[in-house]
């Protein structure tokens, strides 16, 4: 579909056909925690890095002016929990592909928690989202990972590969999940996917090294690109540590 493929244009590097997404999504989960309480300022530092787009909830994108957003290709998502819940695993739909399309959005995103009581609504809210962006030529990013207390461990390979087929499975163009922790699980996580991959970044790590060396094996493993929040706006210098994670995704 047309409009899918322009959509998809604007928050897909040209030349590598790679992303680099900035989520800041995070008001909801975590509330105006450092890096996104002058949210403006985040988003501005990280285009100027060189992020291919970034993720925000509609009420935060309403407020976002020209000179914040610049270049950046928008992502709005429309699924949300917080961390005062007695269960923050359990995501329910907060905006649908109407209001991305309200905003002049590319892409929505949905996340998606396998492995917990809830797991049957979550996915209903996906295959309902993907209908609807597929009606509307809008892209959709889906978040999905092993989480609930049937998982023990969500960087389990098999539950990694697992949950990105289901999101490919159900219609997704692109899915974001945890990096497997080496090379080889993470390449079987790709082969197994029909449709792009990119990877998490979590919570904030112990050291930028750190940070750089798990792009790097992700992107060798065949990850798309990568959609990282808290270890790039809550870094000291946003748009130097966008550049960074920029050098090795387009490269």
């Amino acid at each position: 579909m047309l409009g899918k493929e322009m959509r998809l244009r604007r928050i897909i590097d040209e030349k590598t056909g790679n992303l680099l997404i900035v989520p800041m999504d995070h008001g909801v989960s975590l509330g105006p925690v450092q890096g996104i309480s002058t949210i403006q300022d985040s988003v501005r530092k990280a285009g100027a890095g060189g992020a291919t787009c970034v993720v925000l909830h509609k009420g935060i994108a309403s407020l976002m002016d020209r000179d914040s957003i610049g270049d950046l290709g928008l992502i709005m998502h429309v699924s949300a929990s917080t961390s005062l819940s007695s269960d923050a695993n359990t995501k329910v739909l907060v905006g649908g592909v109407y209001d991305a399309i309200r905003l002049g959005a590319d892409a929505v995103s949905i996340h998606v928690n396998l492995g917990g009581a809830n797991e049957p609504e979550m996915l209903e809210d996906l295959g309902e989202i993907s209908s609807e962006c597929a009606e509307s030529g809008m892209p959709l990013l889906a978040m999905m990972y092993p989480r609930g207390e049937n998982v023990a461990n969500q960087f389990d390979p098999h539950a990694v590969m697992h949950c990105a087929r289901v999101g490919a499975e159900l219609g997704a163009d692109i899915i974001k999940t945890n990096y497997t922790g080496d090379i080889e699980s993470f390449k079987k996580v790709v082969s197994g996917c029909a449709v792009p991959v990119v990877i998490a970044g979590g919570p904030k790590m112990e050291s930028e090294e750190a940070l750089l060396t798990m792009v790097r094996d992700a992107m060798t493993a065949g990850a798309r690109g990568i959609s990282i929040g808290r270890n790039v706006f809550q870094h000291k210098d946003i748009a130097g540590i966008t550049r960074k994670l920029a050098d090795i995704v387009f490269s």
